[in-house]
């Protein structure tokens, strides 16, 4: 027991005050409320495109990290907008104003949970962009796994939980012994969708070394965007990362004309 509630607390850091509102960000927003399908009720932002946007159709899912929560994350979000896309984020189960306790595969019905309202709203699956940040990577790939999705964005990931957990903790039997998982590098050669793979060499938390390894594992298309700074800082000011961005944008869309077109 003693071991399960480190592991926990190790892995999972919420915030529950909301430290900025997305009125912040100056632009139309819906502060929605859904449920996971185990009835959990979870907490989210939608950030529409602009309506005479030629990406309208388009949304990114935004999977945070492991802390905080959705209100730490303005500037990414405004980074995402500038595509022209869509932007959903949404609270993990005990992070923000979403109820309940987070568990790997509570964080993995969240996520599909999100991904069933942008459904809803009328964006297709091929359309839905999952953007996970470092734990956030983990649980978008799981979806990428479980649904059908345009592509997938990986910003500083791990290769899996036990990886990582054996790096910072090398005198705990973490391999043997743990319980949550995250098992992104297993999960990339099942899919058949874009991937843009993102990560700095100056990053003391999660080595760059794991973002290498999850790249060779994942299938064409795919594409590595080198950024700058420690594990927390800002990617979306990193130079390259914009381009890196349209790139897999405009990858994405092209994959989706084929489709149509076949």
């Amino acid at each position: 027991m003693l071991l399960r509630w480190f592991e926990h607390s190790r892995v999972y850091h919420p915030t529950r005050q909301l430290e900025a509102a997305a009125s912040d960000l100056g632009r139309p927003f819906e502060n929605i409320f859904f449920q996971a399908q185990d009835g959990v009720e979870l907490n989210g932002w939608f950030f529409p495109a602009q309506t005479d946007s030629p990406r309208g159709q388009m949304a990114f899912l935004n999977c945070h990290g492991n802390a905080g929560n959705i209100s730490h994350r303005l500037g990414l979000y405004a980074a995402l907008l500038e595509t022209g896309a869509s932007v959903l984020s949404f609270d993990y189960r005990g992070y923000g104003l979403s109820k309940g306790k987070p568990s790997e595969e509570g964080t993995y019905l969240d996520v599909q949970a999100a991904w069933h309202w942008l459904r809803q709203k009328g964006f297709a699956g091929r359309n839905i962009i999952p953007y996970g940040e470092s734990l956030g990577g983990g649980i978008a790939t799981e979806l990428c796994a479980r649904e059908q999705t345009g592509g997938l964005i990986l910003q500083s990931t791990f290769t899996s939980l036990p990886a990582i957990g054996a790096e910072l903790y090398p005198w705990l039997p973490v391999r043997l012994v743990g319980s949550i998982r995250y098992d992104t590098l297993s999960k990339l050669p099942r899919l058949k969708i874009p991937v843009l793979i993102m990560h700095s060499r100056e990053d003391g938390l999660i080595g760059f070394r794991h973002s290498e390894q999850n790249f060779a594992a994942a299938n064409e298309p795919k594409f590595f965007c080198e950024l700058r700074g420690a594990h927390n800082d800002s990617a979306w000011e990193a130079p390259g990362f914009e381009a890196a961005i349209e790139k897999f944008l405009q990858t994405v869309e092209s994959a989706n004309q084929a489709a149509r077109v076949s």
